[in-house]
């Protein structure tokens, strides 16, 4: 295990080689070492890439240790989509068999055979499947869109689950989006795709990648911002 000590912070990290990616990725866990994954490097170079992010990972850390809420979902409770927060009312049914999510312009619906209440480990899988459908419905068409803009051209678009990070963009020029962007709002949606869309032209965070972001997006950095609240992990 590798430390590395930034102002009041100790970042333990330990490195993981992945031939198969281009560039490196940190990824910050609840209760874990940090992970810095890629081609191999020295143990300098490790630390360098380490010390590059310390405060993004200081942040994270901070923002992954916080206490788990683990209380149980009710009416009343609020559901995160599309960068708002929505009402839900979780009802008592009986004659079902498993938990139902449903979503309405206004609220979230939760039919619970079990009660009034439900837990948050039960109600995430229904969760990310909304997400994953509304991703579907919603992602692939801001990709075409951003296509149309930009004139960069992805190979493929998929939904897919990561460990980590929100989105990628391939060897191949594939792009994949974890169901969860559908947490954030469009204009951060729209960020991410316009950045794995410059990935098909600059696979590493250069200047000439940032510069072509700015060039379709000049206001590319406020919707960082956002962004970074995110605990999942981010590419160096």
């Amino acid at each position: 295990m590798r430390v590395l000590k930034y102002g009041q912070t100790t970042i333990e990290w330990h490195f993981q080689v992945d031939t198969n990616l281009k560039r490196h990725y940190v990824t910050v866990e609840r209760g874990r070492p940090v992970l810095l994954r890629g081609p191999q490097v020295g143990e300098a170079e490790q630390e360098t890439l380490v010390r590059r992010r310390a405060r993004w990972i200081r942040k994270k850390l901070e923002q992954v240790n916080q206490p788990v809420v683990s209380e149980p979902i009710v009416t009343g409770s609020r559901l995160r989509y599309s960068g708002r927060t929505y009402f839900t009312e979780v009802r008592h049914v009986p004659d079902i068999v498993k938990p139902q999510l449903t979503f309405t312009a206004s609220r979230f619906i939760v039919d619970n055979p079990d009660g009034a209440s439900i837990q948050p480990d039960v109600l995430m899988p229904l969760l990310e499947r909304f997400y994953r459908d509304r991703a579907h419905e919603k992602v692939l068409v801001r990709v075409r869109y951003w296509q149309r803009e930009t004139g960069l051209e992805a190979a493929g678009v998929r939904i897919r689950r990561f460990q980590s990070r929100w989105a990628s963009c391939d060897a191949n020029n594939v792009l994949e989006f974890h169901p969860r962007v559908m947490e954030l709002p469009a204009s951060v949606q729209d960020y991410i795709i316009v950045h794995e869309l410059c990935h098909t032209v600059e696979k590493n965070h250069t200047k000439a990648f940032w510069a072509l972001v700015a060039n379709h997006m000049p206001d590319w950095q406020k919707r960082h911002q956002l962004l970074e609240h995110a605990v999942f992990g981010d590419a160096i």
